[in-house]
């Protein structure tokens, strides 16, 4: 991880001395009064992944939090020997590391919502109302992958097992005003397309193979539900984005909106009560199985920093 500092001239040595001393940071370089807004040295060091959060720890109980700035981004490749080196000096895997304070960034970013966010909802929720009229599992998986309600759910999962009542109720509130506004645009939308006979309540209600499943929830909706929480948030907290693709195709979320949304519309109230319990199964499953995901992970990374503290104590007296 590549760490961009920003630190107070009285604090710049401290600071610098401690990177040096650190054998998990490298490409430390140090430019004094470049910056100014906020004004301060500005400090530039790669940190294996593992150690990240203990930088991170240290830079904020020393105030550059607060009386400086840190930027974090993620380094694609370092092939250079030192840095190879650097990373051999950090017990453990990078992908067991966790940044919670890139976690917690994102996650506040995810709950801010934007116009962006009701669009795509919107359009996944009519996408699966559509895949629902004419039976089509290939618009189901669409409306799946266009869906971006995955990570405002971890997001309020982070809340949750943070205990960051803020984080948790914007998340909520923007879920349910998401999924609200995408219900309502869609049943509109299903209401037009019936008033102009391009639908009715047999496309409906008749027999459908391939989509039936998204208004008759059953036990396994739940299992998947929760295994695709806990892959989510997994994915999110390694910084494997790329496993995302397969949890939001792994639940029913939007296509059970969109399902309920054309059930009203024709009104067929089976299905209603089916899919509206579809939709609160995935998104209940998929939030417990986030903080307990979430929970478990941090309380195994407070074990491994209590043990590896003596072994950097010793270290340091050597």
């Amino acid at each position: 991880m590549h760490l961009r500092l920003i630190v107070p001239p009285d604090c710049t040595d401290l600071v610098v001395d401690t990177l040096l001393n650190d054998a998990r940071v490298t490409n430390i370089v140090a430019l004094p009064g470049a910056a100014k807004r906020p004004a301060g040295d500005v400090v530039h060091c790669d940190v294996t992944r593992e150690a990240t959060s203990d930088i991170l720890a240290w830079l904020k109980s020393q105030g550059i939090y607060d009386q400086g700035a840190v930027a974090l981004t993620t380094v694609d490749a370092s092939p250079s020997r030192n840095a190879r080196e650097t990373e051999e000096a950090a017990p453990g895997a990078p992908d067991d590391a966790v940044v919670w304070d890139a976690v917690v960034d994102q996650g506040y970013a995810e709950a801010r919502g934007s116009w962006a966010f009701y669009a795509f909802l919107t359009l996944a929720t009519m996408i699966a109302a559509i895949a629902v009229v004419t039976d089509s599992s290939i618009l189901v998986v669409g409306a799946m992958v266009v869906g971006p309600e995955f990570g405002v759910v971890a997001a309020l999962a982070l809340g949750l097992a943070l205990r960051r009542s803020n984080l948790a109720s914007r998340s909520l509130i923007l879920l349910v005003k998401g999924f609200l506004l995408a219900i309502l645009l869609t049943t509109l939308a299903a209401l037009l397309a019936r008033t102009v006979g391009w639908i009715d309540a047999s496309d409906v209600t008749a027999a459908r193979p391939l989509t039936g499943f998204i208004w008759r929830p059953d036990k396994w909706s739940a299992v998947v539900a929760v295994l695709a929480g806990c892959a989510g948030v997994l994915s999110q907290t390694a910084g494997r984005s790329n496993a995302l693709v397969g949890v939001f195709i792994s639940v029913t979320t939007v296509p059970a909106a969109g399902d309920l949304a054309l059930s009203t519309a024709v009104w067929a109230p089976q299905q209603i009560g089916g899919s509206a319990a579809q939709l609160g199964i995935n998104l209940a499953g998929m939030t417990c199985a986030g903080v307990a995901t979430l929970i478990l992970q941090r309380s195994i990374w407070h074990l491994l920093a209590a043990r590896k503290e003596p072994q950097r104590s010793a270290q340091h007296h050597d």
